[in-house]
């Protein structure tokens, strides 16, 4: 399976996320770039998780539709053709880290999907349900971390 290449100017993978993208801030998504998309792709979807939360692994961005000839966005920009779901907090869209004061660094798993055929989620999805779905019916695929802690 080919992999793409995913990376935010904001920073580098294994890298403390900048305060005004945390939910208690501005909770302004990261800008984001990829490359690396497979030709045959018809569909990206960009999943953002924290496997470290205490109730379980939250799901704080998922955008499914979104245009395989998008190289990224800006942040607080949801991607070009892209249809935001309800995070882990009940919002629409990006929903920024938030991990309990004092706890060590969360991880932010920020993985893209390109997908031959588009996919439908529910507008409330796991991130378990969502890999069920995306790890299986994927083309390629890219992973940036981040790490936050408050």
């Amino acid at each position: 399976m080919a992999g793409m290449e995913l990376k935010s100017p904001a920073f580098s993978d294994h890298r403390m996320i900048p305060r005004r993208h945390a939910h208690d801030a501005d909770n302004v998504s990261p800008p984001l770039t990829w490359s690396g998309v497979p030709d045959e792709t018809e569909e990206l979807v960009l999943l953002c998780e924290d496997p470290d939360a205490p109730s379980g692994t939250f799901v704080h961005w998922l955008v499914t539709g979104i245009d395989p000839r998008a190289g990224g966005l800006e942040a607080g920009e949801t991607p070009r053709g892209g249809r935001p779901h309800r995070n882990g907090f009940g919002e629409r869209g990006w929903g920024g880290p938030q991990p309990p004061a004092g706890d060590d660094a969360h991880r932010y798993f920020f993985r893209l999907y390109a997908l031959a055929e588009p996919v439908s989620l529910p507008d409330r999805v796991t991130a378990d349900d969502a890999h069920a779905v995306l790890d299986r019916r994927q083309l390629a695929s890219g992973t940036l971390v981040g790490l936050y802690r408050r």
